[in-house]
């Protein structure tokens, strides 16, 4: 009740402040963009776009949610409530993954993906692992111009390799890496199982982190330790 509850309130909080409004534009604007190519290039096209855009808004947007959150002493509120940091996590990871699935699925029926069961398990995946790191890097910045230039190396080190990967610019054995396995799922294209195995390990320690990371952001709470 009390996760469900949460899970509703963060669905509002990304409402209120436009992010279902933004991404009902930008999902109009890449069906023209994606209409507007060669039938030969589309699948791709639409791939590339998912993992970079929807499947990744936590990385894009939980700087701006945290901070928004801490300017209105919501997290002050979370540290003394019953609630705990995996649920607080737990609730980000879902609502916004939620937005990045209907978005996937809609470009990937647009475009006649083949494999849609694929390009969901892909894009959940991914918004997962982009929300996760969001929250690692967004409970240790003061400002917004510090989580943007935090978050670059790791746009460097996952959208490169991924978007390589799937032009078959990489070599075979970084077919486990987990951003080429999301990349693969997303692409409906075969993929490594124990790269999905690395993928999954890899979410548990992110979510250990990132519960941990959460927790010390609650214990500070207003520049007080708890």
């Amino acid at each position: 009740m009390r996760f469900r509850h949460l899970l509703v309130w963060d669905m509002r909080f990304q409402a209120r402040y436009g992010f279902y409004l933004l991404y009902g534009f930008l999902t109009a604007l890449y069906l023209v963009v994606l209409a507007s190519l060669p039938q030969s290039w589309r699948e791709k096209a639409a791939a590339i776009l998912i993992f970079s855009d929807p499947a990744a808004m936590g990385l894009f947007f939980m700087g701006a949610i945290v901070l928004l959150e801490k300017s209105q002493r919501v997290t002050s509120f979370f540290a003394v409530s019953p609630l705990s940091a995996l649920e607080y996590v737990c609730s980000k990871v879902l609502s916004l993954s939620t937005i990045g699935v209907l978005v996937a699925a809609i470009l990937a029926i647009a475009v006649g993906c083949p494999s849609l069961p694929s390009v969901l398990a892909g894009t959940f995946l991914s918004s997962v692992l982009f929300t996760l790191i969001g929250i690692l890097v967004a409970t240790r910045i003061t400002s917004l111009n510090q989580f943007l230039l935090a978050t670059v190396p790791v746009e460097m080190l996952v959208f490169l390799p991924a978007i390589a990967h799937l032009f078959g610019l990489t070599p075979s054995i970084l077919g486990s890496y987990p951003a080429n396995v999301c990349m693969d799922l997303i692409a409906g294209r075969s993929f490594s199982v124990n790269g999905l195995v690395l993928t999954g390990a890899l979410l548990l320690l992110l979510m250990f982190a990132a519960c941990r990371s959460v927790g010390k952001m609650w214990s500070s709470a207003g520049g007080v330790k708890l």
